[in-house]
């Protein structure tokens, strides 16, 4: 018979640069989260993906 096993969600941390510095996501204000959650990641082959949304989960 297999035991249930627990499982903690914790909250992950998202850093990202401005302005020379490396701040927390959670920390900017909804304009500036906005503006992250726009932003496109580019790839090493080239091509370009649109960033994960920060701003829906949080």
């Amino acid at each position: 018979m297999k035991e249930k096993q627990k499982v903690k969600v914790v909250s992950c941390e998202v850093y990202s640069r401005v302005v020379g510095y490396f701040r927390p996501v959670q920390n900017w204000n909804k304009g500036k989260q906005q503006e992250f959650n726009e932003r496109k990641t580019a790839r090493l082959d080239g091509s370009f993906s649109p960033n994960s949304s920060y701003t829906e989960r949080h």
